[in-house]
């Protein structure tokens, strides 16, 4: 697989996956970094330097980003979830997930032939949430999946698109995934096109959580009210597991009104590792100074026998 995630592998991230399961089952334990490492079969500076690489904080941190509380506040103290920062659109290597999407839903000629005429191509790349399959036609991106086997989720994207032709052609994604994970190059004005297929409310849902700020939380019933059908939450709930393009159409921003993340498509460890990655580098982005950044994000000197 090609490796787009700037040293991130997707051996990395089956070890954080595994950091974060423990985490969460051990948080209210408050673990110190030698029984973390000690449980991750790794040495206590292999994975404190490991972990901050990876989420940008230290172990602790995270483990103060993935309580309920955090995501309470986050929740209570952000009435206004959809709006989108000033600089929207605006891509940087120092930005993230700053990507402009442009959503665009398939026309009624491609659903009723199921992509009759399409070209598909789709390859399998590195993530810094483990192996990440990418599907694009001419016209955009159609499908992003996080699969544990190489061959899975090619049965969806056939679903999907019945009659179109797809081809395995990693050569031809690489440079999709670059831009979705690696280093971005000043590109304002360049919108990544998305092409989705599903009903009317279904893309005025995937549009609506397109409207969430990169750190944002919000719940179902909030996406309800905000598309105009207050209690239509259990149905935008099924639109939502129904997205076709994960982390792109940042379906995992989406938890429970008490705060609980609630579950994924993908697997509840790669949600809690999306929303505390996103949450990390927030934090890091909010920084006044350098020095203020150097502190919060972990990139100062490592402590010894606990986790800071």
């Amino acid at each position: 697989m090609n490796d787009p995630a700037a040293g991130t592998t997707s051996r990395d991230y089956r070890r954080i996956a595994r950091a974060i399961a423990w985490l969460r089952e051990h948080a209210a334990e408050q673990p110190d970094l030698a029984a973390a490492a000690r449980a991750l079969h790794l040495s206590e500076h292999h994975f404190q330097r490991l972990f901050t690489r990876w989420a940008g904080v230290s172990p602790k941190r995270f483990v103060q980003l993935l309580t309920l509380e955090w995501a309470k506040a986050r929740l209570e103290g952000s009435p206004s979830l959809f709006d989108l920062s000033a600089d929207a659109g605006l891509s940087g290597s120092g930005r993230l997930h700053d990507l402009f999407v442009a959503l665009e839903a398939a026309s009624p000629g491609e659903v009723r032939s199921g992509g009759a005429g399409l070209e598909i191509h789709h390859g399998l790349h590195d993530s810094p949430f483990g192996p990440v399959r990418i599907a694009a036609s001419a016209r955009g991106v159609c499908s992003v999946q996080f699969p544990t086997a190489s061959n899975e989720g090619l049965a969806a994207l056939r679903r999907q698109w019945p009659a179109a032709k797809l081809i395995h052609d990693p050569a031809a994604t690489a440079a999709l995934a670059h831009r979705m994970f690696g280093a971005i190059a000043e590109q304002p004005g360049r919108p990544l096109a998305l092409v989705v297929k599903g009903t009317n409310f279904q893309v005025q849902v995937w549009r609506a959580l397109l409207e969430l700020s990169p750190g944002a939380l919000t719940t179902y019933g909030r996406i309800a009210a905000r598309i105009g059908a207050p209690r239509a939450a259990r149905a935008v709930g099924a639109a939502v597991g129904a997205n076709p393009i994960a982390w792109l159409i940042p379906c995992h921003r989406v938890i429970r009104e008490s705060g609980a993340l609630g579950g994924y498509h993908w697997g509840v460890e790669r949600k809690t590792a999306m929303l505390a990655w996103e949450a990390a580098r927030t934090l890091c982005e909010s920084a006044a100074t350098p020095l203020q950044a150097g502190v919060h994000c972990g990139t100062a000197a490592l402590s010894r026998g606990k986790i800071e």
